[in-house]
This record gives structure tokens, C-alpha cells and sequence, in this order.
């Protein structure tokens, strides 16, 4: 079936999604989005206004507005510039990202406000960080530090503006209602359910100890035979990193080094 046209608003902001194609990482390491985000700020130009992002490991979700260009036009940009890095950098061929990017209309400013939060606490939702403020790679500390490293690539002035004229009193509001619980639902990865019971990751984690021996008197080796390990345990299970923690007994934060190392 051919796919219909992409729906366009009055307003001009979006909720933009991509995810890896097969669900599969489309960051490896933290320096693959923070090229991610340098390519935000290169297309950007008059092109668009991003007003909110989130980077996880294999998605992306990004509120973004039209400016001199339509959102089809500068998203092409972004992708086939991005996937040219990915490729180049890992000696691969072939799609990166799964289809066409998702997208939905946000037309009322109650929205717009809960999409930011939406966006926000996708690493909180995904188990990631317990606060928001926690997560290094999504722009809610660029609203509250204007000398943050990706600052210059989001225009906080819409969200801020929704919520106080004057700033300081904003930013109060804006701590305040993105560390609120969101109860709203907006266009997300439909992630697959985990594919087995706790009790068969347990012994498929005995397995990968046996196989890794962790145990290594070189204490080097041992981190990076447990890493290698992580990410294979994260492959055969599809945990999230709450469920890895779960089973492992390792720190949710410590997880999430391994997988991004």
C-alpha cells in the first residue's frame, strides 16, 4: 500500500520520531550523538526551530517547527547527513533508520507544554535516570543553563513563553511541571515486550558469566569482559536497563555507561 501524504498543521510544530532500522542502535557511543546534534545545528539555519530533543540509544524524538522550509525538506537533510557520517564511520551500507521518520501535528499551546515533558522523561519512562535533569542527552538542562554545550542548538523562548513572561519565574515553572508524572500519550516506538521471563534471563546471565569469566585478577579485563557481556545480554533478552539492573544486580547507571561505551 503507498504510503499517504504527511500531515501538515496550522501551527507548524511537530513531534518528530525516528527510530534504528530492526530497532537496532543508531548511537553507539556519545560521541555518534553529539555529532547527531552538531548536524542539528548545521541544517538549522532558517530552516526550522528545534524546541526539544531526546537522543536514546535507538530513537530520536524532537519537537521541531517549520521556518523557510517544510519539515519533509529539512528532515531529509538531517537523515541522509547523519546516516553518511554512521556509514562512512562504521564501514556500512544500507538503511539506518527504520522507514520514513513519524510525525504529528501539535496545534494548542497545552500540548506543546506536555510534549516537552513528554520528551523530557523518555530516559525516566525508559528507567535510564530518575529525574529528568539526570540525562545528558536531551535539551531539558539547555533550558535551565544558557551556557550549556547545546544550548545554541534549542530555542527554549515558545515552551518558556507558555509558561511565564518573565524568565526566572519560567524556568521555576518549567522544574516544576517536567518533573511532573505524564499521563499523556503521543507517537513513540511501540517497543517490542521483553522476550522472556526473569527467571530464564537469570540463567541466561549465569551463562554469560561462564562464558566471560568476569572473574579476571586483571581488573581492566574484567570491566571490559562485563561490558562486551551487558550488551550481549541486552541483545538476547531486549531488556530495558531497568530489567538488566534487575537481574544483574548493576546499577542503572552503570548499565548504561556499558551500553553506550
Amino acid at each position: 500500500m503507498p504510503r499517504g501524504p504527511r500531515v501538515k498543521g496550522n501551527s507548524g510544530y511537530y513531534h518528530i520520531m525516528l527510530r534504528g532500522n530492526e530497532r537496532k542502535p543508531i548511537f553507539n557511543c556519545n560521541k555518534d550523538k553529539k555529532r547527531f546534534l552538531e548536524i542539528l545545528h548545521e541544517k538549522k539555519q532558517d530552516r526550522y526551530l528545534l524546541h526539544a530533543f531526546c537522543l536514546m540509544d535507538n530513537h530520536i524524538h524532537l519537537m521541531m517547527s517549520e521556518a523557510n522550509e517544510d519539515i519533509s525538506t529539512f528532515m531529509k537533510r538531517i537523515i541522509v547527513s547523519y546516516v553518511q557520517y554512521f556509514n562512512k564511520k562504521y564501514k556500512r551500507v544500507g538503511h539506518l533508520f527504520q522507514d520514513r521518520f513519524k510525525s504529528e501535528v501539535v496545534e494548542e499551546d497545552s500540548y506543546v507544554l506536555a510534549l516537552a515533558r513528554y520528551i523530557h522523561r523518555n530516559p525516566v519512562k525508559a528507567g535510564i535516570v530518575d529525574e529528568p535533569t539526570d540525562y545528558q542527552w536531551s535539551s531539558y538542562n539547555c533550558y535551565l543553563d544558557q551556557n550549556h554545550p547545546f544550548a545554541q542548538v534549542v530555542s527554549t523562548e515558545l515552551v518558556l513563553s507558555l509558561l511565564s513572561a518573565n524568565r526566572k519565574t519560567a524556568l521555576l515553572k518549567f522544574r516544576e511541571y517536567m518533573n511532573q508524572e505524564s499521563g499523556e500519550t503521543f507517537v513513540d516506538i511501540d517497543e517490542e515486550p521483553e522476550i522472556m521471563g526473569e527467571d530464564e534471563a537469570r540463567q541466561v546471565f549465569a551463562q554469560l558469566l561462564e562464558k566471560y569469566n568476569c572473574m579476571d585478577k586483571d581488573k581492566k579485563e574484567a570491566q571490559l569482559r562485563m561490558v562486551e557481556l551487558i550488551k550481549e545480554f541486552r541483545k538476547i533478552t531486549n531488556f530495558s536497563i531497568r530489567g538488566i539492573a534487575a537481574v544483574t544486580g548493576i546499577n542503572k547507571d552503570k548499565i548504561n555507561r556499558m551500553l553506550n561505551s
